[in-house]
């Protein structure tokens, strides 16, 4: 692992950005002018990258972001009122004949192995908000916030928030939040447990790039086991859990990175794990 982190070019005229650089993926949502709103495209473009990044070896960790002011301000409700895009009547027509969800952002960010970072640059409402809450950490910049307006737009969190903030912050808070439809500051989503940190505007990139970097110094397997037995954890029995843990450690011991974490501990160095 390098400690510069250089920036590759990158296709400007994207909706939804693509880059690894030290095995970190950055995506970034690249509609500033309509503060990260989700068009269909961008729906299909984030669901494709995050579909390329998990099923890339080169790739150990996923950064999600946005471009300009706001993480995702959520649906373009723009489109959806003038009779297209997500939302529009047109569209949903469309969906109740075939309706599938398999391949949307939501299920594909739970489904993924690699662990994935939400770097809030800016407001993540609605959808952007549930998209955050997908994420397995979440670092903030201090103008951030989390939006639950759901219920003040006259629909519910539909892409997973329902299932997720119940989870995280108990019955109760998730009820309140969802229920009066507040929006949430970076310190206040820092003292409920939905932010990791919270720092300066301008320390978010590198900060999220330094706990990233740190992620993927260690053993890929490893750590790629661990989320999907965190995952599998929440949904089983503990005597079920302990059995499925043991299989996964019998797994990784036949691993060249088994090896390689024990020896290097041994040799007092640090470790140079390959992902095999």
């Amino acid at each position: 692992m390098s400690e510069t982190l250089a920036k590759p070019a990158v296709n400007q005229t994207a909706e939804v950005l693509y880059e690894v650089v030290d095995a970190i993926a950055t995506i970034t949502l690249n509609r500033p002018e309509r503060m990260n709103t989700i068009s269909g495209p961008m729906l299909a473009g984030l669901t494709e990258l995050l579909l390329k990044a998990n099923a890339d070896p080169a790739v150990r960790v996923v950064i999600l972001t946005g471009a300009g002011r706001a993480f995702c301000a959520g649906l373009d409700l723009v489109d959806a009122t003038q009779g297209s895009g997500i939302g529009s009547d047109k569209q949903a027509q469309a969906v109740s004949v075939n309706l599938d969800l398999r391949n949307t952002p939501p299920t594909v960010l739970f489904a993924m192995d690699k662990p994935t970072i939400c770097a809030l640059n800016g407001a993540a409402a609605g959808y952007g908000m549930d998209t955050a809450l997908g994420c397995d950490i979440r670092i903030m910049g201090e103008s951030a916030k989390l939006a639950a307006a759901f219920v003040k737009r006259g629909v519910v969190p539909e892409s997973g928030g329902t299932w997720i903030l119940p989870r995280l912050l108990g019955w109760s808070k998730a009820a309140e939040i969802i229920f009066t439809g507040r929006t949430l500051s970076a310190a206040d989503s820092l003292a409920l447990g939905l932010a990791n940190e919270v720092v300066p505007d301008s320390e978010l990139m590198s900060r999220t790039y330094a706990i990233a970097a740190e992620i993927a110094g260690n053993a890929p397997l490893a750590v790629q086991s661990a989320k999907r037995l965190m995952r599998m954890g929440m949904e089983e029995t503990f005597n079920d859990h302990v059995h499925h843990v043991f299989l996964q450690f019998l797994q990784l011991a036949r691993t060249q990175d088994f090896r390689e974490g024990m020896t290097s501990f041994l040799e007092k160095r640090p470790a140079d794990f390959t992902g095999r």
